[in-house]
């Protein structure tokens, strides 16, 4: 089978993937029993007045100068010596920048800093991160059905399954957070191709 296909099918699957795990963090802030994220460990930071239209910015400070930021649109790791890596939301292209912390919350695309596709001495740490984050969302899901219950995992993808959206079953959704790092780490550079990769297939 065509390799460019096999990619093709890959970022498909992360995509899908990412979308559900997204709304899948909503649904846990929704939690009747209480705001998972701020009982794991997040810091919400809401809206400013003239930003009223925006939903919550979650962060996490992990260990050795690393953090999570969550968002509507997408997620974001970083860490000091390596710099952050954004997922966006609707499509598998990492991006990067050399800062390993954001400078204000991302309440929009404008508030994000210069993110681009790696160069070519970049890559490395881009992808590390990338998959850094990736192994992140597994032990964030594999930590849900331990301690919240599969059939809690089930019971917020209810709405997400609308019949048109991939879904991807609650059992299943930490291993296929692991199943793709494994795919992103044997395909880095098809799939987080070098900014001069990217301008010569533009």
């Amino acid at each position: 089978m065509d390799r460019r296909y096999l990619e093709g099918e890959l970022v498909r699957h992360a995509v899908g993937l990412l979308s559900q795990q997204v709304w899948c963090w909503g649904r846990d802030i929704l939690r009747p029993e209480g705001n998972w994220l701020l009982e794991i460990g997040f810091v919400r930071i809401e809206p400013p007045a003239e930003r009223k239209e925006c939903s919550s910015v979650y962060t996490l400070a992990l260990p050795q100068g690393r953090n999570v930021v969550l968002r509507g649109f997408g997620a974001f790791y970083g860490d000091r010596q390596r710099g952050t890596v954004f997922l966006p939301r609707d499509a598998f292209r990492p991006r990067y920048t050399t800062n390993g912390t954001l400078d204000r919350p991302p309440w929009s695309n404008a508030d994000l800093p210069k993110l681009t596709a790696p160069d070519d001495l970049q890559r490395n740490d881009c992808a590390s991160l990338t998959l850094d984050l990736v192994d992140w969302m597994r032990d964030y899901e594999a930590a849900i059905i331990e301690r919240l219950g599969i059939e809690y995992r089930r019971s917020t993808l209810v709405e997400w399954d609308n019949g048109k959206r991939p879904i991807m079953p609650a059992e299943e959704m930490a291993r296929a957070w692991r199943s793709l790092g494994i795919a992103i780490a044997g395909n880095v550079q098809a799939l987080i191709p070098s900014c001069s990769e990217s301008q010569s297939h533009a």
